[in-house]
């Protein structure tokens, strides 16, 4: 039934009115008084950044996305994307969000009211062309049913995420081309000064929180304009790792290049050096007025030394004790004793080399120190994680299967376990080589003459399809090892909640709990995904996954909530005021509120929200796609300008993909065996990349970003210069679907590009042949389309990151995670190749008929794509532009011309089998372009270019004009420091947050004598929170000859004078209970001297005139503020002659022991425990030992 006269005049009117939307000046805020403004007061469903948001098991509530709403049950079912058709185009100043459920024509983002009536489908193209127009020149659409629902849903995204806390953007997400050589690799905080720390590939830099929500001046750095001001130190290697000294205001950082950094936190007083220049022509782009710059000269290190000749610092921390301890390769650790480091620190800058030497002698080789006749206990494997465990005075050497527990006053080894809590014995490890699996070996006989005779071409096809079936067969192989599958239970991450427990995190998802003598407690598991980091605080415990998601949990495991934090994997955190802040694998930095989830997220979330115009921006941008099957030959240059040159001057991005660039049973095979060892490309397929790059004049017009080749497939993008510094993160996949869904004679191939801020992905294709194989060429795109993976191309420009993506696999190596495919995240998505659909139920001469006199709109109707995609089987949801070029298959090579169609033998039928289709960011068939909907396409021009004959395949390009809505980040975090600042009710809940319980210590004063163990209490007085506490060290004094005392001298991050002992020096105190602090004074401690890891003198020392000053921390669980005790330590005993050391005799050996008992109330004889201890190394050189590192006064 065709829509009445009255409604259509109703439709003209509205055509001609002048359009209503004002105009916007793009990359500049939108006016609050927009026509969209009423909208704006729905929570959004999605952060715009974020591939995958929610699993699909979340109901959500979505009403700016809800087709349906107001429509009869109908119209609904046909709005919920299971009706097809074309739309027509209508003006875009129509922006009411109404939905036509029987149009059958669409014009990209106009809009357009509902008529009256219902329409039975029958409008015909002509005269829907004639009475709805072009609409400003774009092209009618026809939109393939099956969109909307699963997999084929459109990313919701919206400007605030309702179900996660709303984030602090220190450092928006960088494009990656932006960050080569200096990739963000960890992260730390100091919350008394108010610093955020990173190491980078290029050094260090630091953030000032009092700062964050300033801008930079002029000349930000690439990739960096919208950060918060940050200053540099001077150019370093990698920093691997990091460790905090807050007592002497300095940050320890470890290298690539095995040396130990030393940074001074006041920057005021640091060491400094002019700034250098911008990293290469156009590094620098003109920021925003909003403050700061980055012209400020960096800052030097206050003291280096090299740890390790030529391996890396992996791992670093300072024990309870002021030492520093490091990790490298091959599991060698080292410590360095403070005496030597505070010796170096006190030296002048003209003394540098003079210190780091000093310090270079000094370290103790924690390897050596515990292996006996070539036999040691430790694996030689990587350190990667070291963690001092400060309740106990312990510390934690990790590598990826096993911990070792070391005592860090005396540094012994105590015990070496696994990841299943057992024993490690000690053995010879001997390199072993991985086990390679036996191939059958076939048998061949040469044949005689007789035997070729009779084989002929047969022979030929027959060794042909080996080849390409041996090949698959080495690709499936390959596909089912599972690369992850040996790391599957892999320790990713360690860390110390505040009730003592050591968390370790695994790659499989699952996280361990610890006690501090190394026995398991329990093992939970909440997520699927690798741990990547731990973090805690008060009875809170943070974790970040790999697949960036963040969780929050108690210290008892249960989880309290989790939120998708970042596109990628969360690889650090920090806790730093009233947030916790998380790098990601991309280099982005968030801040989250330590009471998330909570009302102030509530709270937020509204305010940014109704904030929205001003932070959104709006961009437009020319995309032009290509697609043509070369069949193997190649193109003049007078080919590739009409297809691709002539029309390039207006676009801003081309994409262009190839079929059949190369061909044969042995490319194929050998193709297929290059992609199982990561090589891809071809001479061929570097010709054409080259002269379609010089069709594009590239290096002077544009710039190349991306290709990728999967033997006869290939895809490759440019973006033209001024747009270059908006397009990154390049990333490319390729999907085979030839045989055995292994060989790459058809398949897709795929880049997915960033381009302001969205995700946009094209997609080259080839499916099945022959007009009978409808069915396997809808199964090749749902292949490709569910499983597309995209990663880093060969050949990028960027330089690869720092962490290896896990994805989890099973013991059979599947993946477990059931997630969207990567396409279905995308905010735009092209598919453009050969996809091979044919004309049906018409004859070859009909076929001819109708194409000399241009009836495309009855050939249409006969057209397998079109009709698979209105029965929802292929490209669900996905949308075509008006087809008014002819087919474009098959063709005789050189002939011009219509005439030239195949005229051979087979008479192919013609076909459209080349075409290009896409998907946008509208979950209804019109939708204005908006943070909701951010990226919104129409198709200018889709056509076929007939004058080029050298293939059998005519060359298709279209052209897209496209819609961005994006975020400026600078502007939203100073809305966000806005709102702190302003909203009383926001001041309130983060003053609240900054609670700390009240807490009573019984004493402020120790005196010790006889080595008596001393006991004082400390109480949580509040009956609703819990309380931490830390109990560190001001520093120690001595009483002179005069009877005056020496200033107090702190060691490395207030650790305790080796002749004291407090346990547990960290706690987590429950409502309204008491907890009992040991405090243990031992009247002759030993000092040692190493000199290149030998030691070289022993003495016993009397502390008997030494006094020290005990700090106890108090916080809670909701912010790093603190209140603080003090307490004196002093000895008051006579002072008695010391006797003379002695060397303790050969102990007789013991088997080891699972558990390792806390030490005695009563410490009368410390003989017996160093005899303890030296039980355990007695076993792995027998009892012939004599450890005369260990010199103990009786």
């Amino acid at each position: 039934m065709e829509p009445d006269d009255e409604a259509l005049k109703e439709l003209a009117a509205a055509s001609s009115r002048p359009p209503q939307r004002r105009g916007i000046s793009y990359s500049q805020p939108l006016s609050r008084g927009d026509a969209a403004s009423a909208r704006r007061a729905a929570l959004r469903n999605h952060s715009l950044d974020d591939e995958h948001i929610l699993p699909a098991s979340h109901s959500l509530s979505y009403t700016h996305h809800d087709p349906s709403a107001g429509l009869p049950s109908a119209a609904a079912a046909a709005a919920g994307g299971g009706g097809s058709g074309y739309h027509p185009p209508l003006p875009p100043q129509q922006l009411q969000h109404h939905h036509h459920p029987s149009a059958s024509y669409s014009s990209g983002p106009s809009s357009r009211r509902s008529v009256g009536g219902a329409s039975d489908g029958s409008m015909t193209l002509e005269r829907a062309m004639s009475e709805y127009g072009g609409g400003h020149g774009t092209l009618p659409e026809f939109v393939g049913a099956g969109g909307g629902k699963g997999i084929f849903r459109v990313p919701l995204r919206a400007a605030m995420h309702p179900l996660r806390p709303p984030p602090l953007e220190v450092r928006p997400h960088p494009l990656r081309e932006t960050q080569a050589g200096s990739f963000l690799r960890t992260l730390a905080a100091e919350p008394q000064r108010r610093q955020l720390w990173a190491g980078a590939e290029s050094g260090i830099r630091v953030w000032a929180l009092d700062e964050v929500f300033a801008g930079w001046g002029a000349g930000a750095r690439r990739g960096d304009e919208e950060s918060a001001p940050f200053r540099e130190g001077v150019p370093a290697p990698p920093a691997l790792c990091v460790a905090m000294d807050r007592a002497n205001g300095l940050l320890w950082t470890g290298h690539k290049d095995g040396r130990i950094r030393s940074w001074r936190m006041d920057l005021d007083t640091a060491a400094t050096a002019p700034a250098p220049p911008p990293p290469g022509s156009g590094e620098s782009v003109g920021g925003s007025s909003h403050g700061g710059s980055n012209s400020a000269p960096v800052f030097r290190e206050a003291l280096t030394w090299q740890a390790y000749g030529r391996t890396p610092v992996l791992s670093m921390a300072v024990t309870s004790y002021g030492e520093i301890w490091s990790g490298s390769e091959g599991g060698v650790i080292k410590a360095w004793p403070y005496d030597a480091i505070a010796k170096s620190l006190s030296l002048s800058p003209e003394e540098r080399h003079m210190a780091a030497l000093l310090v270079e002698r000094a370290y103790i080789d924690l390897r050596n120190h515990c292996t006996v006749g070539n036999v040691c206990s430790l694996p030689a494997s990587d350190v990667k994680y070291i963690l001092a465990d400060h309740s106990r005075s312990k510390v934690w050497t990790v590598t990826s299967m096993t911990f070792a527990l070391w005592d860090a006053r005396t540094r012994e080894l105590l015990k070496v376990f696994g990841m299943d809590g057992q024993v490690e014995s000690a053995r010879l490890e001997t390199p072993v080589m991985p086990e390679q699996p036996m191939e059958e070996v076939e048998v061949k006989v040469k044949p005689s003459k007789k035997d070729k005779s009779q084989g002929g071409s047969l022979n030929f096809f027959q060794k042909s399809r080996n080849a390409l079936m041996g090949a698959a067969d080495a690709v499936r192989r390959v596909a089912t090892k599972g690369t992850f599958v040996e790391d599957n239970r892999r320790t990713g991450a360690v860390a110390q909640a505040d009730d003592g427990a050591i968390w370790s995190g695994c790659t499989n998802g699952s996280i361990i709990q610890w006690d501090g003598n190394g026995n398991r407690m329990q093992e939970f598991q909440h997520h699927t995904s690798s741990v990547q980091c731990i973090k805690a605080l008060g009875d809170r415990v943070w974790v970040g996954y790999a697949s960036g998601t963040v969780q929050v949990m108690d210290v008892e495991g249960n989880l309290l909530a989790g939120w998708t934090g970042h596109s990628c994997p969360v690889i650090r955190m920090a806790l730093g005021g009233s947030y916790i802040y998380t790098l990601a694998h991309h280099g982005g930095i968030r801040g989250w509120p330590l009471t998330s989830p909570g009302p102030l997220d509530d709270v937020l979330r509204t305010e940014l929200a109704n904030r929205e115009l001003s932070y959104t921006r709006m961009e437009k941008i020319n995309i032009m796609v290509g697609s043509w099957n070369v069949a193997q030959g190649k193109a003049t240059a007078e080919a590739l300008r009409l297809w691709l040159g002539s029309v390039s001057s207006d676009v801003g991005l081309v994409v262009v993909g190839l079929q059949e660039v190369e061909m044969g049973a042995g490319f194929l095979a050998i193709s297929a065996a290059k992609e199982t060892v990561g090589l891809e490309g071809s001479a061929n397929g570097q010709w054409w990349i080259d002269n379609i790059g010089k069709a594009l004049d590239e290096g002077t017009s544009f710039h190349r970003v991306g290709s990728r080749q999967l033997a006869a497939l290939l895809i490759a993008a440019w973006v033209r210069k001024s747009l270059k510094p908006y397009v990154g993160d390049v990333e490319a996949a390729a999907v085979p679907c030839g045989l055995g869904r292994a060989i790459g004679n058809k398949g897709g191939v795929g880049l997915r590009i960033r381009v302001y801020d969205r995700k946009m992905c094209f997609v080259s294709n080839h499916f099945a042949a022959h007009l009978e194989a409808v069915n396997r060429r809808n199964a090749d795109f749902d292949h490709i389309y569910r499983t597309m993976a995209f990663n880093k191309p060969h050949g990028s420009t960027g330089s690869a990151t720092s962490v290896q993506l896990h994805r989890t696999v099973n013991v059979n190596g599947n993946q477990v995670d059931e997630v969207r495919p990567d396409l279905a995240d995308a905010d735009m998505v092209v598919f453009l190749g050969d996809f091979n659909y044919r004309l049906y139920g018409i004859s070859y001469d009909e076929a001819r008929d109708m194409v000399s006199q241009r009836s495309f709109d009855w050939l249409r109707e006969k057209d397998q794509l079109r009709a698979e995609m209105k029965a929802g089987k292929v490209f669900q949801g996905m949308r075509e532009g008006l087809i008014k070029f002819p087919p474009t298959y098959k063709f005789q090579k050189g002939a011009p011309g219509l005439g030239g169609y195949d005229s051979g033998e087979k008479k192919r039928i013609p076909a459209w089998c080349d075409r290009v289709l896409y998907r946008d960011s509208r979950a209804v068939s019109v939708a204005e372009c908006s943070l909701e909907c951010p990226v919104v396409a129409s198709i200018t021009s889709y056509v076929a270019v007939m004058e080029v004959i050298e293939s059998d395949h005519k060359p298709v390009r279209c052209t897209f004009s496209v819609d961005i809505a994006r975020v400026d980040e600078l502007t939203r975090r100073q809305e966000y420091g806005e709102i702190i600042e302003s909203n009383e009710e926001v001041k309130a809940m983060l003053e609240e947050s900054c609670f700390v319980p009240d807490t009573t210590v019984s004493t402020d004063e120790i005196i010790l004598e006889n080595q008596d163990n001393i006991v004082f209490q400390i109480t949580n007085n509040d009956e609703t929170s819990k309380a931490a506490f830390e109990i560190l060290c001001d520093g120690q004094s001595t009483k002179k000859e005069d009877g005056t005392k020496s200033e107090i001298l702190p060691r490395a991050s207030f650790g305790f004078p080796l002749w004291l002992e407090v346990q547990p020096a960290v706690g987590l105190i429950k409502p309204g209970e008491t907890m009992e602090i040991t405090v243990h004074h031992e009247d002759f401690y030993t000092q040692e001297e190493f000199v290149d890891g030998i030691p070289q003198n022993w003495w016993c020392e009397d502390t008997r005139d030494k006094e020290a000053v005990l700090t106890v921390n108090i916080t809670g669980s909701t912010s790093t503020e603190t209140k603080t005790h003090k307490i004196d330590v002093r000895h008051r005993c006579p002072v008695t002659s010391a006797p003379p050391p002695t060397i303790n005799p050969p102990v007789s050996v013991a088997p080891p022991s699972n558990t390792i008992t806390e030490a005695p109330s009563k410490r009368s004889s410390k003989k017996s425990q160093t005899n303890r201890q030296q039980q355990d190394y007695a076993q792995f050189g027998g009892s012939e030992v004599h450890d005369l590192c260990r010199m103990r006064c009786p």
